[in-house]
């Protein structure tokens, strides 16, 4: 693949969803918009890197495991969504790689040979590459949850870009469970808007200097109490330091009332 890629940021939406059915209504959408990234790609990736807002780690940590496992981090689901596989294999090469470029720019990191495929991972992956059939390899957050530090590992692994693989930011842009329905409408609107100039309106300089702060943003931290789901936009934005945001999906009436948003960064093939 000799065309540079985009990268996004995605929502994963609620739980394992796309196994269960009676959840399809309301996330329809988002379905619709993780098949259509794949579409607009033309050519498959050679592998996904994955950030999931699921995986923290002391130092930023890269899954190593050439058949990763299944990690069931979710709680109150029907007993058959204990039992998912998502099968796509790992790529420890390319896992070195990463945990290569994250050295050459002076960040610690270490390779995790047991890791397995969280919800944050395998659920918008089994809509985007159903048949399961391309390498992933995740990458964690770092748990002190540093934004200037996410972006300089974005920026450190952009060459991936031009080598075929994907970087996929994966969380939700609004995640405060408290108030996930009516009470929390108001402030996912404000922290949308605020994602929607930021990511769309700003130049990169400011684009990066606002996400550095973004504790400032309103209702920043009504949106993101704990920002473990926000984060893995940083690393997206920074693998695409330079590069145009663009927002791919948004509905302002998720599980009925809240804005909730994904972005892709950098120019699509023409």
């Amino acid at each position: 693949m000799a065309t540079r890629l985009p990268t996004y940021y995605v929502s994963h939406g609620g739980g394992p969803w796309p196994y269960m059915p009676d959840m399809a209504p309301t996330m329809a959408k988002l379905k619709s918009s993780l098949e259509s990234h794949v579409r607009e790609l033309g050519d498959r990736p050679k592998a996904v890197l994955v950030i999931s807002g699921h995986w923290e780690e002391r130092e930023f940590t890269v899954s190593s495991s050439p058949t990763p496992p299944m990690i069931y981090d979710y709680g109150g689901f029907p007993a058959h969504t204990y039992r998912i596989q998502y099968s796509a294999p790992g790529d420890p090469a390319l896992a070195k790689r990463v945990q290569g470029l994250l050295q050459e720019a002076g960040i610690p990191s270490r390779l995790d040979s047991q890791r397995g495929y969280d919800h944050g991972t395998f659920v918008p992956l089994a809509v985007m590459f159903p048949e399961a059939d391309v390498p992933v390899v995740q990458l964690s957050l770092r748990m002190d949850f540093d934004p200037a530090a996410h972006l300089a590992v974005g920026r450190a692994i952009a060459p991936l870009r031009d080598e075929g693989v994907l970087i996929v930011g994966s969380g939700v842009s609004y995640h405060n469970l408290r108030q996930f329905g009516p009470t929390g409408r108001g402030a996912s609107l404000k922290f949308d808007a605020w994602l929607q100039d930021v990511l769309i309106g700003r130049s990169p300089e400011d684009r990066t200097d606002q996400l550095v702060h973004w504790t400032e943003a309103p209702a920043a931290r009504l949106a993101h109490p704990r920002e473990e789901h926000l984060l893995p936009l940083m690393v997206a934005v920074g693998a695409a330091h330079d590069e145009a945001g663009a927002c791919v999906y948004h509905e302002d009436d998720f599980f009925g009332s809240l804005a909730v948003s994904s972005f892709r960064f950098g120019r699509m093939a023409s």
